[in-house]
């Protein structure tokens, strides 16, 4: 097999896939494997190493104090890796606006009118050829900071992943230091019209933008005095909003602070560029770079590719894409083949929601991963919650089966509610038996959000970030990862005994995860069979089986918070037989916890283990 066989498989995949041959059309069938399973940690870089719980409402970086690049220091980053951890994504990374004075280190002032928060929105970027002053000891060697944070994270064994957001940017985007013959994105713009392809922004000629009228009591800052928080922000002429609004006055639930790039869409929807041939979403990523060579693509396109190029060369290892969905999936054929040509191995991670789309974004736009949002999480959210039923999770497996290892897995991240927040379940121990679902049932990564495994509740009144979600808007300190943090050491010093129980909980289920073979093979839902079949069986469990050629498991939650089930939990004849297993008894070991073992009785290809399951209580029993 060739080389360009093997990287057009770099997935690896247990599915069939059509290659060609160098010089000769041919589609032989390779057949290929998933690799072990990956967990990324997602952190809120300003949030990890921040030691000051003072937590003021709307509180200044001197108030309330900022992590930095270098509390990730080699015992963090080991603490990281050793949760079973393989990728870190280091979330407000690129230079977004914020309200800290920088103007010493030649860095202009952003306005509160067009800024939410003190701290600032991470998906505001202000210049994606540098960083955020915020996160390093010397804001002038805030480049090399990230450098060497990029170096130990490799040392320690952990892929970097940062953010791209290609939908949008800051009204006062400002590059200050662009490589050579870059120009900042609207530079060149012909102001004069609403558009025109190489525009990267839209406009309204002849109008000035307005700041948004606030609601109810709102005032940037909280209301505290600041020489720019005067209610005028000079745009002329006003450009589109980042969420598609046209008005030069965006409505306060907008998002005001950014502003619409333009990818080569006219205001009436026309596409100028060229769309992608049938078929090609059967090609690879280099038959995809191969078509875009001689093409001519809009501005925008180039802008984003090369400062992809630009972070890759630096060392990053892959990118979560923002709101991906909001731009043309024949851009994202045309960065990420430019990305895989580059590093095949990198991590593309990509926000889309509307599952319509997501076949599109995985085989056209050369995705990596999607998150599982509007099907998986809200369906494990409504069980964790009491009022949604186990039943309903088989279904959206089916309904995903082809795609099911491009759908990573999560419970919490920056945009959703903590788990122990009374808003969402109001206990981290309801996340256990969901946590050991959401990370077993496929072969597609599992992320978790920093301090989800310390039980964090996001309770705090941060300003402009509002309790049950840690704030991204806000300096602001996280109660829980602090005492893990223990005055950077690292060691959970100060962690109360729960919490401590609850990191080794994610501990053992992460690490078994990212070391087996079951979980990056077969699945079958034994959950509707023994819904219909087992008596005592209801839906607040979930069942399911993995298994690989040397590994065989049976996986079993109970989202009930007060009751005990007790019933035979029956393997079906059919699963049997893909195991290729005989009539007898076969021991199993729960590799969780190592405290639970049980017998699988095989009689006429039926197979049978009698279950005591305690409330959220999981097993991941390992037939032996």
């Amino acid at each position: 097999m060739n080389k360009t066989i093997v990287l057009a498989c770099f997935l690896a995949v247990t599915m069939i896939y059509s290659c060609k041959k160098k010089g000769k059309e041919s589609h032989p069938e390779v057949k290929v494997v998933f690799k072990k399973k990956q967990v990324v940690y997602q952190v809120f870089t300003r949030l990890f190493g921040n030691t000051n719980n003072n937590n003021k409402p709307w509180g200044t970086i001197e108030e309330n104090g900022v992590g930095k690049f270098n509390d990730f220091t080699n015992t963090a980053l080991k603490e990281i890796k050793d949760l079973g951890v393989t990728h870190i994504w280091y979330t407000g990374v690129p230079h977004h606006d914020v309200i800290t004075d920088y103007t010493e280190y030649g860095i202009s002032n952003d306005d509160p009118d067009v800024v939410k928060g003190r701290a600032g929105s991470p998906y505001a970027v202000k210049d994606y050829y540098n960083v955020n002053p915020d996160l390093a000891e010397n804001p002038a060697n805030r480049l090399e900071e990230f450098k060497a944070l990029i170096e130990r994270s490799h040392k320690a064994g952990l892929k970097v992943i940062i953010d791209i957001v290609p939908n949008h940017v800051a009204r006062n985007y400002q590059g200050l230091t662009n490589p050579d013959g870059v120009n900042d994105f609207g530079a060149n713009d012909d102001k004069s019209v609403a558009y025109r392809v190489d525009n990267n922004f839209y406009y309204n000629p002849a109008e000035s933008f307005k700041v948004p009228v606030f609601e109810r009591d709102y005032k940037p800052l909280g209301g505290d005095n600041h020489p720019l928080s005067d209610r005028q922000f000079d745009e002329n002429p006003a450009k589109w909003t980042g969420n598609g609004s046209r008005l030069s006055q965006p409505n306060f639930h907008d998002w005001y602070e950014t502003v619409k790039v333009n990818y080569g869409i006219s205001p009436d929807g026309k596409k100028d560029f060229d769309e992608l041939p049938e078929g090609y979403e059967n090609e690879g990523f280099r038959k995809h770079f191969e078509f875009w060579q001689d093409k001519t693509v809009p501005n925008s396109w180039d802008k984003f590719k090369d400062i992809a190029l630009y972070w890759l060369d630096m060392g990053v290892d892959g990118f979560r894409f923002d709101m991906a969905e909001m731009v043309p999936v024949e851009f994202w054929s045309y960065m990420n083949s430019s990305i895989k040509t580059k590093n095949s191995d990198a991590f593309l991670l990509a926000e889309v929601y509307n599952p319509s789309l997501y076949r599109d974004y995985i085989k056209k736009g050369k995705m990596d991963y999607l998150y599982d949002k509007v099907e998986l999480y809200d369906t494990i959210k409504h069980v964790m919650q009491g009022h949604g039923k186990t039943d309903n999770i088989p279904p959206i497996q089916e309904g995903l089966k082809d795609i099911e290892h491009h759908m990573l897995h999560f419970l919490e991240n920056h945009d959703e509610q903590r788990i122990a927040s009374p808003e969402f379940a109001g206990s981290p121990d309801k996340g256990k038996p969901a946590m050991v679902v959401s990370a077993t049932i496929s072969t597609s990564p599992t992320m978790i959000y920093f301090a989800q495994e310390v039980g964090e509740d996001g309770s705090e009144n941060a300003g402009f970030g509002k309790p049950s979600r840690t704030s991204i808007f806000d300096y602001i300190g996280v109660p829980t990862l602090q005492k893990w943090v223990n005055d950077k050491q690292f060691d959970g010093g100060k962690s109360t005994e729960e919490e401590k129980a609850l990191r080794d909980f994610y501990k053992r289920l992460l690490n078994f995860t990212i070391n087996s073979s079951a979980l990056a093979s077969n699945y079958e839902d034994i959950h509707l069979y023994n819904r219909n079949n087992t008596e005592g069986y209801n839906d607040k469990v979930l069942s399911f089986v993995r298994w690989s050629t040397d590994e065989k498991l049976i996986i079993i939650s109970n989202f009930d918070d007060t009751n005990t089930y007790n019933f035979n939990l029956e393997i079906p004849e059919n699963v049997i037989k893909k195991w290729q297993m005989e009539d007898g008894n076969f021991n199993t070991n729960d590799e969780l916890y190592n405290q639970y073992s049980s017998s699988l009785n095989i009689e006429d290809s039926k197979g049978i283990i009698n279950m005591e399951i305690k409330p959220l209580e999981s097993f991941i029993l390992k037939i032996k």
